[in-house]
């Protein structure tokens, strides 16, 4: 059996693939339980969350590593490899494979790298499951002063990113599947951020500690550099997935021209097959141009925003550090983006490319959440004013803020 005659979906070692998702879940849940025996379940809730955001991370770094090494097809089939748990399962097929396409995608490498980012993404799965029904118990008890509607969207999201994760390998790298599997997992980070966010606001209510609020206007520049940020991550998923980081190896003209030829009808062509057109033709380098210099322009704009999205953070005391992260991970993205093109798209830079990406999505979201609280939490959280008598005159009330302040009552006549 070969890549070419293997069945691309294979649920026979679904049970067995689940059960080493729960053991690679068992390491950080024993961790947060040790570390946090005792505590409030808020406060086990959010270290819970945090990991999970960690481990999602880590997996989107690995994700990148398999698309970046050409390993998305090192086991040509789903959720298994030829049908096997792992490639120990798998070598017959996958050395007969690499007999007949020593370069090819199958490869005993190559089916190892795609198989851990599978596993990570089963252990991640059984976390956010975790989440949900500790979050259902807690809210059931009454114990969990928040919604269950963040730890639910997050679990459906993370279905919709697996499902994503099947067609990438049963539709063979098909660009656009593959740019919106990387849209998913930024929108799953994203997702756990806010869930993250929520249960610390929780915890701060039940410590009577005030939330930092954001203005309408930073409200606004922040959801709009978002959004940009969004957009450009697409746009750079679509040059990494039709390879078309090296069509401009020069920086900052292109081919040595400020303006090189360019086909942006066929560069923008979503729904095709790899290296081709809807009509069977392949894809011309003019179009894999327009791909890079579209993103290269965008990212003008997006750092432009992100600069000024910090520099607006910065006026305030509660998001200075926001602020000089934001800065921080511009730079970064702006370094590791010309690395790619100078130094020939090299797998570190390629990399920390996609960390910069995500971890810009984490802040900006983060920002959001945290500035953006539901209005009970707003009202739980905000310093109650009650009337409080002034001794020089006893008849004149003076509101004065407080969380949980005993005042003394009104004298009597």
């Amino acid at each position: 059996m070969d890549s070419t005659t293997v069945d691309l979906v294979d649920w026979a070692p679904v049970a067995r693939l689940m059960l080493l998702g729960i053991a690679i879940a068992l390491g950080p849940l024993l961790w947060v339980w040790l570390r946090h025996r005792g505590a409030p379940p808020t406060q086990r809730l959010r270290a819970l969350t945090w990991v999970t955001l960690f481990l999602t991370f880590d997996l989107i770094i690995v994700g990148a590593f398999t698309r970046l090494t050409d390993s998305g097809l090192g086991c040509p089939d789903w959720p298994g490899c030829y049908g096997a748990v792992s490639p120990i399962g798998a070598r017959a097929e996958i050395s007969a494979a690499q007999e007949a396409m020593p370069t090819g995608p199958v490869t005993h490498t190559k089916a190892w790298i795609e198989m851990v980012h599978r596993y990570m993404a089963t252990g991640v799965g059984v976390l956010i499951i975790t989440l949900l029904v500790a979050s259902a118990v807690q809210r059931r008890q009454g114990r969990l002063p928040m919604s269950l509607w963040w730890p639910i969207a997050t679990l459906v999201w993370v279905c919709v990113q697996g499902a994503f994760g099947a067609l990438t390998v049963t539709m063979k790298l098909f660009p656009a599947i593959v740019t919106l599997h990387l849209l998913g997992a930024m929108v799953l980070l994203a997702l756990l951020v806010v869930q993250g966010v929520r249960y610390t606001q929780a915890h701060a209510v039940q410590l009577r500690q005030p939330l930092p609020q954001l203005t309408r206007g930073l409200s606004l520049g922040l959801g709009l550099t978002l959004a940009l940020m969004v957009m450009q991550i697409a746009l750079g998923g679509w040059v990494s997935t039709n390879y078309a980081v090296l069509a401009c190896r020069d920086f900052p003209m292109c081919q040595g021209s400020w303006w090189p030829p360019m086909n942006f009808a066929e560069g923008f062509q979503v729904w095709r097959e790899l290296g081709q057109l809807r009509d069977g033709s392949n894809i011309s380098f003019a179009a894999l141009t327009a791909i890079h210099m579209v993103h290269r322009l965008a990212a003008i704009v997006v750092l432009a925003a992100l600069v000024a999205t910090a520099l607006a953070l910065q006026r305030h005391t509660h998001w200075r550090r926001a602020g000089w992260a934001l800065l921080a991970l511009g730079a970064w993205q702006l370094a590791s983006g010309l690395s790619n093109v100078v130094l020939g798209w090299p797998l570190a830079a390629a990399l920390a490319h996609t960390a910069g990406a995500a971890a810009l999505v984490g802040v900006l979201t983060w920002c959001l959440a945290w500035g953006l609280a539901p209005r009970a939490i707003r009202l739980a959280s905000a310093p109650s004013v009650e009337p409080r008598w002034n001794p020089a005159d006893p008849a004149a009330p003076v509101g004065l803020p407080t969380m949980a302040a005993n005042h003394p009552a009104r004298p009597s006549a």
